[in-house]
């Protein structure tokens, strides 16, 4: 082999050289250098979020009083149908309340709401990700379903000192239990394959053969409660299509996500609260 081509081939050989003594490394050691990586990189990203904060501030300022009058004015009216939802909540919640105290049903899983910044959205074909700026300072474990106005986020996957990594629902590697909205049936849900520009979505799997949807028809899917991650109820996207799937016992679906989760700036972490020991 001649010194030109074994100069050529050096990179590929170092490469292969730097594999396979990384494959030869323990895990803990893996383990530690990846956790401390984590922990070097998270104050640049949060310094990074709150840069962008400062900047939106100063950006805000700019507005003239006229505009800031009408914004506080519009502020006000959904302030007082917050206040008025508000209400009927606690209302519900009594009757709730009343209801398991009545039939002697088991209480639900208590959340304390934490929200938090989104410091950085990481997206591609690989995977779906953000960083929040919250972490162990503020008792988020590993786990946590996170939520927006729109339904679901995701849930937290890896907790830092003070930032969190969640894995959102349009990951190719989540997978939950759903229901369609109205029909008590279990069904699979899994993120899908997005495109870089694209709305993002998910498919669904084990769908009744008496379910069907389409664009101009939608049906809202949501979390089913099984698995104990996430509450039911709660949002996930709204089935566009469902087709029969190979063997002919059940459907397969597409789902579309609320195209608001790539531009989240605040979303809130569901922290479970531990029940008070009965007497």
């Amino acid at each position: 082999m001649s010194a030109k081509r074994i100069d050529q081939a050096r990179p590929f050989l170092t490469l292969g050289v730097v594999g396979i003594a990384w494959l030869l490394v323990p895990v803990a050691v893996k383990t530690f250098s990846r956790a401390s990586f984590f922990e070097l990189t998270a104050p640049i990203t949060a310094t990074a979020s709150h840069v962008r904060d400062l900047q939106e501030y100063w950006s805000l300022r700019a507005h003239t009083n006229r505009e800031l009058i009408e914004a506080g004015r519009d502020l006000a009216r959904v302030n007082a149908s917050y206040e008025l939802a508000t209400q009927q909540n606690a209302d519900l919640q009594a009757e709730i309340a009343r209801l398991q105290t009545d039939l002697r049903l088991p209480p639900p899983p208590r959340y304390r709401l934490e929200p938090a910044r989104v410091a950085l959205r990481d997206f591609s074909s690989w995977w779906q990700r953000m960083v929040i700026r919250k972490g162990r300072n503020f008792g988020i474990p590993v786990g946590a379903p996170v939520v927006f106005t729109g339904g679901v986020v995701g849930r937290v996957t890896e907790v830092g000192a003070y930032t969190s990594v969640v894995e959102m629902i349009s990951n190719p590697g989540v997978r939950l239990a759903a229901n369609i909205d109205g029909d008590s049936r279990p069904l699979s849900y899994r993120g899908g394959v997005n495109p870089a520009f694209g709305r993002a979505q998910g498919l669904i799997e084990f769908v009744p053969l008496d379910i069907f949807a389409r664009p101009a028809e939608p049906r809202r899917l949501v979390t089913s409660g099984l698995g104990g991650v996430f509450p039911p109820g709660l949002t996930i996207g709204q089935v566009v299509g469902v087709e029969a799937s190979t063997d002919g016992l059940f459907k397969t679906g597409r789902v579309l996500l609320d195209p608001r989760l790539s531009e989240l700036t605040e979303v809130t972490v569901l922290v479970p609260v531990d029940e008070p020991p009965q007497p």
